[in-house]
């Protein structure tokens, strides 16, 4: 049985509570940490791991669990010194995934050459569409149309590869209609649902969102 994901959001603001409380409503498990004492206690009636703790701390970040932590999300865009140190420290414990949050192009660039894996401005991307993004394995990105429906770049799986969409019946199987092919940099919307697929392409689909959450 595949190991389920383990996330840690560091810097509970608005933006890394909304992303933790949306993991963990999801039933991701989401260990939650902020420096003020205060932050934390009311974030825990909708989060159920929170610590209150200073993630610039080697020890601290030991003590956490952070190396044992599948995909960290560093929410302390205000903070540049302990976002810059709170990255170096989780990908010297070995993190495989560390997103930052970042106020400026800049920093942005900054957080990447100290080791963040992907960076994210949240004036583009809500808390709550990373959230979906990250428990949505497999998924690119993530648009929502509306409430209940979203758009998803979705790459091929190794068991569609050299298999047709007629073969597939991706629709009736897992509800999920497919818009468009990525194809070498390239997005045909003309589909010939008797070409195989391969390992290299993704595919553009619209599905319901709830459904989308159970696709792994």
């Amino acid at each position: 049985m595949k190991k389920k994901t383990t996330y840690a959001v560091l810097g509970l603001g608005r933006y890394g509570r909304s992303v933790a409380g949306e993991l963990s409503a999801n039933g991701a498990e989401v260990l939650a940490v902020d420096i003020n004492e205060e932050i934390v206690n009311d974030a825990i009636a909708t989060i159920p791991y929170c610590k209150c703790a200073d993630v610039t701390d080697p020890d601290t970040i030991q003590k956490l669990g952070i190396p044992d932590i599948d995909v960290v999300i560093i929410s302390m865009a205000t903070d540049l010194e302990a976002s810059v140190m709170a990255t170096m420290l989780c990908k010297e414990a070995g993190v495989k995934t560390v997103i930052a949050k970042c106020s400026s192009e800049m920093n942005c660039k900054i957080l990447e050459k100290v080791g963040a894996d992907r960076v994210i401005f949240p004036e583009s991307e809500s808390g709550t569409r990373l959230a979906k993004s990250l428990l949505s394995s497999g998924f690119v990105d993530i648009l929502d149309l509306s409430n209940d429906v979203s758009m998803v770049e979705l790459d091929v799986r190794p068991e569609w590869d050299q298999k047709n969409l007629l073969e597939l019946n991706l629709r009736k199987k897992y509800s999920i209609n497919i818009v468009a092919i990525i194809e070498n940099g390239e997005v045909i919307v003309n589909i010939d649902p008797e070409k195989p697929l391969r390992k290299s392409m993704s595919l553009i689909v619209i599905a319901d969102t709830a459904k989308l959450a159970r696709f792994r």
